[in-house]
Formats: structure tokens, C-alpha cells, sequence
């Protein structure tokens, strides 16, 4: 982390300018007046065989839900995050806030106070399980949930809705980050909100697994589902049914977390 003190008043596009040429790593935080600001650096573009292989997968398996989202990477990715999150933003969704932005990068304000981190709800579970505190497992899991309906009635998508990319920020609150690519410009709107809804649930099933949870995660995410529009909970059932052949995937930590994963989603959607 880099510290600055200018005047009064913060020129976030002159220290914006300044940093993107000299900063060593793509992302990283710097102090300007007291305030912690992170730059994002545009990097290299990013190659398009791996959406060509996903696209043929999710055509094979009939789930419109695993048609890849391209990240071109480079200025695209800048511009596409800076959208997204002023979008956002402006429907009332917890994002960091855009401070100033040019091709090449921007910057953009901590989530959390100046010189603390702020921990993802993905490590916040993790911990809660740790700690045997079912309650606090469920309560975080059910904050989620809750944000994730919250962006969905505001008619719009996450990016990759991860617990990773679900920021517990000092007050409580989930803030999301990370919009390097826009699913709704190549994807139906219900289909995104099911590609949510899988993400999340990829992201902390085994959580609830792990916690012995499993039967009221069930309960609550049957709620959440019924909130939802009757076009996602079409497009969410179909998708499950056609997954079904992940029942048959064994439990066995022998095979690694991935399938772990995989397997304990399987089980809460089911």
C-alpha cells in the first residue's frame, strides 16, 4: 500500500494518472489524504478458445446457464467494470464507488476502513463453521441469499456471484465487487439470475454441508426461490433436472473440494 497526503481536496484522476504508471501490480491500494483508494490497472487481452470450448460444453448438456460470459481483459474490462459499477450504484446496490477513470484504469473506494481488510462472506461462513456457530453459518448465508434477491428486483445481475465476490463491509452490510464482464448483454435476464443463484450455491453449499445445516439451507433457498420471477424459477428448474447427473458423483473427499463443491450444490438445489 502506497500513502499520499495532497491538499484538502483529493484529485482522484491526477493521482489516478500518476499511479497507473508506476504502480507494480495490477491492483493495489494507496492512501490519498487519509482515505484508501484501490487502482485497477487494465492487463493483457484475454484469448477467446476457452468461451469457444464452454459454449460447445453448455450446447452438449442443454444449459443455457454455463454459456460462457466473455472477459475480453485489457481497456474492454476496464470499461466494462466502470459501467457496471456505476450502473449499480445508481440502482442501489453496494459497490465500491467509482472515483475517477480513464482507458487504462480506475480507482475506486475501499469497502472498509482505511488500513483494515475487509474479509469476503465466502471466509465469513468459513469461519462460522469453523467455530461450530450454526446459527451465524445460517444468518450469513441467509445475507447472501438476501443480497442477491435485493440486485435481482432491481432488474439487473451480478458478474460471477461468488461468496468470494460478496464483501462483508464494517457495518454489516454485503457490498458485491468484481464486474469485469456483463452476462446480461449476451444472456436472457432470468438466465443470469439463475446463473446467480449457482454461483452462490456453488460457492457455499459445502458450507452448510460441513455445518450439518444442509436440511434448513434447503428451506430457506425453496423461500428464496419462490420470491423469484416465474421465468427464472423455469429456467432454474430445468437446469437442475438436466444436472441431475451430478447425484451421482460420490461425497468422498478423495476427490478434491472442486467435486466436493459440486456435489453439496447438487444437493441443496435438489
Amino acid at each position: 500500500m502506497t500513502m499520499d497526503t495532497p491538499g484538502a481536496t483529493a484529485d482522484y484522476g491526477a493521482f489516478l494518472q500518476q499511479h497507473l504508471a508506476t504502480q507494480p501490480h495490477a491492483v493495489m491500494a494507496h492512501v490519498l489524504g487519509g482515505e484508501q483508494i484501490w487502482i485497477k490497472r487494465a492487463g493483457a487481452p484475454h484469448g477467446t478458445g476457452r468461451y469457444r470450448a464452454m459454449a460447445a460444453l453448455a450446447g452438449l448438456l442443454r444449459l443455457p446457464v454455463l454459456r460462457p460470459v466473455p472477459n475480453p481483459g485489457g481497456t474492454a474490462a476496464i470499461a466494462t467494470e466502470v459501467r457496471r459499477l456505476t450502473d449499480l450504484a445508481a440502482r442501489g446496490v453496494r459497490v465500491p464507488v467509482v472515483l475517477a477513470a480513464q482507458r487504462d484504469g480506475f480507482a475506486m473506494r475501499h469497502l472498509g476502513r482505511t488500513g483494515e481488510e475487509t474479509h469476503s462472506l465466502g471466509n465469513e461462513i468459513d469461519h462460522a463453521v469453523q467455530a461450530g456457530d450454526t446459527a451465524a453459518v445460517l444468518a450469513l448465508w441467509q445475507q447472501g441469499l438476501d443480497t442477491l434477491a435485493h440486485v435481482h428486483r432491481q432488474g439487473t445481475c451480478l458478474s460471477q456471484a461468488f461468496a468470494r465476490n460478496l464483501v462483508r463491509c464494517p457495518d454489516g452490510e454485503v457490498a458485491c465487487i468484481d464486474f469485469e464482464d456483463d452476462p446480461a448483454s449476451v444472456l436472457p435476464l432470468p438466465v443470469c439470475h439463475v446463473r446467480d443463484a449457482l454461483c452462490y450455491a456453488h460457492s457455499t453449499a459445502i458450507y452448510l454441508h460441513q455445518s450439518g445445516t444442509l436440511g434448513e439451507g434447503r428451506e430457506r433457498w425453496a423461500a428464496w426461490v419462490a420470491q423469484g420471477s416465474t421465468e427464472m424459477r423455469e429456467v432454474l428448474a430445468t437446469s437442475v433436472r438436466r444436472m441431475g447427473w451430478m447425484r451421482q458423483l460420490p461425497a468422498s473427499r478423495k476427490l478434491g473440494r472442486d467435486l466436493q463443491r459440486v456435489r453439496a450444490a447438487y444437493d441443496l438445489l435438489a
